[in-house]
């Protein structure tokens, strides 16, 4: 598989949409980014086209419409960019990350409660 490269800030707002769409075009992607920024259309469709040359997305043309699709899914990104923030601010130490997290935030008890079970079951699958 490629490589995936990193997405900014700006540009996970649009692959959010273009995620939750099976395609979609530019005037869709304005229009739902409306709501959450103050971006001018010329803005997002840079932000597409940056996108596009990134080759995360791609797009089918309708006339004189462009629909895009997504060439990566969330959840790689997700992973990419949550092993990114782990080496970038914990020096790769997961461990490190939780204890910050646990002493940071109030957890409730079922929340607690599913860590566990997912530790578990990551712990059945590696061992």
């Amino acid at each position: 598989m490629p490589e995936i490269p990193r997405i900014s800030n700006a540009e996970w707002e649009v692959m959010k949409i273009i995620w939750s769409n099976c395609e979609i075009s530019s005037i869709n992607i304005i229009q739902q980014l409306k709501d959450k920024s103050q971006w001018k259309p010329a803005t997002v469709k840079s932000l597409i086209n940056r996108l596009l040359n990134k080759n995360v997305i791609g797009f089918n043309k309708l006339g004189y419409e462009y629909f895009y699709f997504p060439l990566v899914s969330e959840d790689e990104c997700i992973k990419l960019e949550s092993k990114s923030f782990v080496n970038r601010v914990f020096n790769g130490s997961i461990k490190s990350m939780l204890l910050t997290f646990a002493q940071s935030e109030e957890i409730s008890e079922t929340d607690i409660a599913e860590l566990k079970n997912i530790l578990e079951q990551s712990k059945k699958t590696k061992g």
